[in-house]
């Protein structure tokens, strides 16, 4: 894939994302918090940070989620989300980005239906079916941390996300040769479930998502995870709800994520699939340990009740300390092209998340 087939794709995303209710009704543009200053450019030489600071990286998370949006105006999978997943447990729900973020993506939800049922939703192709799906399970991951209740706009995303799926229980996920959140129908399955299993209020007993649930159930079943990746975002999912994996599979996904830790401590996500990078070439597993792999894989492991005193956790949590760059962020190589490495920004969500759920602090 060339640079102006992956610039039409990324154009094409955003204008099915663009705001589909009245601008009288969308948050507003033109405030403080999307005139956060842009982070740098992602190098891959950037130096290591002297000493962990939490601080600095919410300030790249801001930067990064509102440089975003001021340029696209739309949600996306490798920035937006992870935001609104990891910026909380920085400590300040207050912060003005993280309350932008989650003021636009209610105010997505209630357009979705403000002239009737499903008549504010762009429309039924890929990239406006997998806005339904991130923003349920999103919302459902926010509302989980945050309250413990689900919030009215959430439960009528979830809801909403069920309308939308296939008969064989997969949704019409974007699929743009760019993994690792846009490649498969199966990334788009496992996030939803993700978000069914951590959704308060026992949403996954409630009579409203019984059928989307067995459709799901009965997809995951059907359809092995096609790459270590995805298998590990179905363990997080299987933690909270029934039928997705058995104790043995658990154990056998989490032995065989420990078995590609490095010898610095991180992990890579390189290693976690095979895949090709646009230009045809191989990705390298033997790759430099990076900020997404290294991040998700501790936070998975501690929501499947791994502690800090274990010595590959300790290694990979030693890693992350370590391994800050200067602009707060933690680098991780696109697995597409070496241009922005947006995903990055997922990177350093996810690191986020392990330091905060191990209760790593900067002081």
């Amino acid at each position: 894939m060339n640079t102006l087939r992956l610039a039409c794709l990324l154009f094409a995303s955003c204008k099915a994302l663009m705001p589909a209710i009245s601008h009288a009704d969308e948050p507003i543009l033109d405030n403080s918090a999307t005139r956060l200053p842009r982070p740098a450019p992602t190098r891959a030489d950037e130096p290591l940070a002297p000493m962990l600071s939490l601080q600095r990286a919410g300030e790249y998370l801001d930067g990064a989620a509102m440089a975003w949006m001021r340029d696209r105006q739309c949600a996306s999978c490798h920035t937006s989300y992870p935001f609104v997943m990891a910026r909380p447990l920085l400590g300040d729900r207050r912060a003005p980005a993280f309350v932008w973020m989650r003021q636009y993506l209610e105010r997505r939800v209630a357009g979705w239906d403000q002239n009737g049922p499903g008549t504010g939703l762009p429309s039924e192709d890929d990239e406006a079916v997998s806005e339904v799906v991130a923003t349920a399970a999103t919302l459902a991951f926010d509302d989980g941390q945050a309250t413990g209740k689900l919030h009215p706009l959430t439960r009528q995303a979830l809801d909403r996300m069920w309308t939308l799926q296939r008969d064989d229980g997969s949704w019409n996920w974007n699929k743009h040769e760019l993994p690792p959140q846009e490649l498969d129908e199966y990334f788009g399955v496992v996030f939803a479930a993700l978000g069914v299993s951590v959704a308060p209020g026992d949403y996954a007993r409630a009579p409203s998502a019984q059928a989307g649930l067995a459709r799901l159930k009965g997809y995951l079943q059907r359809n092995p995870p096609p790459n270590l990746h995805h298998k590990l975002w179905l363990l997080w999912a299987s933690l909270r709800l029934e039928g997705l994996l058995t104790k043995a599979e658990r154990a056998q996904t989490i032995a065989a994520v420990l078995a590609l830790q490095r010898p610095d401590g991180g992990w890579n996500l390189p290693s976690l699939a095979d895949w090709d990078r646009l230009d045809g070439t191989p990705n390298v597993k033997a790759a430099d340990s990076d900020g997404y792999a290294t991040g998700l894989v501790l936070y998975v492991l501690k929501q499947a009740g791994h502690t800090a005193d274990e010595a590959p956790i300790a290694r990979g949590l030693l890693w992350l300390q370590t391994h800050q760059r200067l602009s707060g962020r933690w680098f991780t190589r696109s697995p597409n092209a070496d241009r922005a490495h947006y995903i990055t920004n997922a990177g350093t969500a996810y690191a986020v998340m392990a330091l905060a759920a191990y209760g790593i602090t900067s002081e």
